[in-house]
């Protein structure tokens, strides 16, 4: 539920007492038209607090609201007024603390990020511990909140639910508390496991659902001006792949098919060795280059499936821009060392596995690559998380994303606000439906040299793919039709200019699908992108054919690229700027015998 600010006697002396508190410039980049130390809907959430001082408090706010600037401040009241003694921050990971360490300094109150055991120095306030700290010594923090009194933040709260061991442990471990608030920015899990200290409340239709102290929508900090509009950029293309029982298979991203085939098709469109991943990233760099000419530090994003293929997208990056790549492989101090080098530079891209998917604040990322196979709305919206953080009045973040229906489903559902349910049917008694997030991540960390248990399998592998600009969403609504990479259509939504109103946003979107629309309608059928001619006036070939003269080709490139020394896919794009047309899983038959006589005559004059 979403809770209004109280404009009680009681909360006003209470906001004024507790803002004197705060360093003047706190927050440093606090957005126009809001107070001097806080934004409205902070303030909102402190008089909401401040009136009824509950034992309990559970606020949701839209990831990059500033919910780590409320809390620090609702400590920084409770601690002046002695109402608690100490603060215990738990944080779903080893960066996350010591991003609050850093936070809580900068207004005067000191948390211990190293904190293991024993007695807590005197100079500080607090600590800052994971919830798996939590779940290894839960009795030490027993013992802390039993001694003093205690303020505890839960950070990002859902993460008590992923396994009943640290749910168990944060209840024994807080329990005592004098005061504990929960932070999320998505309340929802995508299973039913209860979440500590969260209040649940059955509806009218008997199911029990999370219900929040105060709420901070996507939609209503957009309206603030509190985050950045999303503009996502879908991209389709046609996959070819081999499974693991040997069968070749062929499929296009976006049409129908079952959820294996779903799968192993985004596996083989995210793989670096396609053409699909590398025109993606070229055109999410372009992107970027816009974004650019208005904000000079805009950096981008990677999201990885893995550690091999996060370095595989570092080396196509630094093919593409001819700059290095700031690459986070996995949760530890170096990698929280790079984030914060990448941070403070103005470095153009940053490739990671994990470790930005969440709470991470890095507010210059405005180009996002969604380049993983993990499906859940939780990470989803946490990683579309990491670029709506606004600096200044009309800036835009955009995500790339291939065209996968859950990934579209999420992201016009971005500005819906979720609560955490408790009874929703399972379709099995067995299933666990969080546990495809948590097995792709183990993945992501797991030693290549681990045994997988399928020896008796073929590998799965990634044949074939290409790129085709698919659409535009944005607020609900969808532009564009299909273009190929690199086209006059498709440049016409990379370029749209990164500072601009939100409605102008969709004005500029209106116009440029209008005017793509009547390109099309004046091309010739021969200079058309093969999406834009109507079926009934493509050439009639066989699929049988195609697919000879695709093999055929891919022989002769072969043959060529052992002869020259040259990558497959630098001679496929030197025969689509020979002859023209699309990649070679959309190129008609007459343009694949065109590039099969050009490599002839190319290798025939090498001898």
């Amino acid at each position: 539920m979403t809770t209004t600010a109280s404009s009680s006697a009681s909360s006003s002396a209470g906001s004024a007492s507790h803002s004197h508190h705060l360093s003047p410039a706190f927050p440093g980049r606090a957005p126009w038209g809001t107070a001097s130390a806080l934004r409205a809907w902070q303030q909102a959430a402190m008089d909401a607090y401040l009136e009824h001082q509950p034992r309990d408090f559970l606020a949701v706010a839209t990831p990059g609201a500033g919910k780590t600037t409320f809390a620090l401040t609702l400590a920084s009241w409770l601690l002046h007024h002695h109402v608690v003694q100490q603060v215990t921050v738990v944080a779903p990971t080893e960066h996350l603390k010591h991003q609050w360490a850093e936070a809580g300094a900068r207004i005067g109150i000191r948390l211990d990020p190293a904190y293991s055991s024993g007695p807590l120095g005197r100079d500080y306030h607090g600590v800052a511990v994971t919830y798996a700290g939590v779940g290894v010594r839960p009795m030490l923090h027993r013992n802390r909140c039993e001694q003093r009194k205690t303020l505890v933040i839960l950070d990002e709260i859902h993460h008590a639910g992923d396994s009943r061991s640290w749910g168990e442990a944060c209840l024994e471990a807080f329990e005592p508390a004098t005061r504990r608030l929960a932070l999320t920015g998505t309340p929802f899990r995508s299973d039913t496991n209860p979440i500590p200290f969260v209040a649940y409340a059955e509806g009218t239709d008997g199911i029990r659902r999370s219900a929040a102290d105060y709420t901070y929508g996507y939609g209503n900090a957009l309206r603030d001006g509190v985050v950045r509009p999303v503009i996502f950029l879908s991209y389709s293309g046609s996959m070819r792949w081999r499974t693991r029982a040997g069968d070749e298979m062929a499929a296009r991203l976006g049409e129908p098919m079952t959820k294996d085939a779903v799968s192993q098709a985004w596996r083989t469109a995210l793989d670096p060795g396609g053409e699909w991943i590398p025109a993606v990233l070229g055109a999410a760099d372009r992107r970027l280059t816009e974004v650019r000419r208005g904000i000079p530090d805009a950096g981008g994003l990677v999201i990885a499936s893995d550690q091999d293929s996060a370095r595989a997208y570092a080396k196509l990056i630094r093919e593409i821009t001819g700059e290095p790549a700031t690459v986070v492989l996995s949760d530890d101090g170096g990698g929280s060392a790079r984030i914060d080098e990448f941070r403070h530079s103005d470095g153009r891209w940053l490739v990671a596995v994990r470790m930005v998917s969440e709470g991470v604040d890095v507010p210059r990322l405005a180009v996002g690559v969604y380049a993983t196979t993990i499906a859940t709305p939780l990470f989803f919206a946490q990683a579309v998380g990491r670029f709506v953080r606004s600096r200044r009045r009309g800036e835009t973040a955009s995500v790339f994303l291939p065209t996968i229906p859950s990934l579209l489903g999420f992201a016009h559902e971005l500005e819906l606000e979720r609560d955490h349910v408790l009874d929703k049917p399972r379709k099995d008694a067995e299933e666990d439906p969080y546990a495809e997030e948590e097995a792709l991540l183990r993945e992501a960390e797991r030693q290549q040299d681990e045994p997988d248990g399928d020896d008796d399998q073929l590998p799965f592998e990634a044949l074939e793919s290409d790129a085709v600009f698919d659409r535009v969403m944005y607020d609900g609504a969808e532009f564009g039709m299909q273009a190929h990479p690199g086209s006059q259509e498709e440049q016409d939504y990379l370029g749209i200019p990164g500072l601009l109103e939100p409605d102008q946003v969709a004005i500029l979107l209106h116009k440029r699908q209008a005017r793509q629309i009547a390109h099309s309608r004046r091309k010739p059928d021969e200079e058309a992108d093969l999406p834009e001619v109507p079926a009934e006036r493509r050439p009639v070939v066989t699929h049988q054919e195609l697919l000879e003269l695709r093999r055929e080709l891919h022989t002769l490139v072969g043959a060529y690229a052992h002869q020259t020394g040259k990558p497959h896919r630098a001679i496929h794009t030197e025969l689509r700027r020979s002859c023209g047309g699309p990649a070679t899983a959309q190129a008609t038959a007459g343009q694949l015998r065109q590039r099969l006589a050009t490599l002839r005559e190319w290798a025939t004059r090498m001898r």
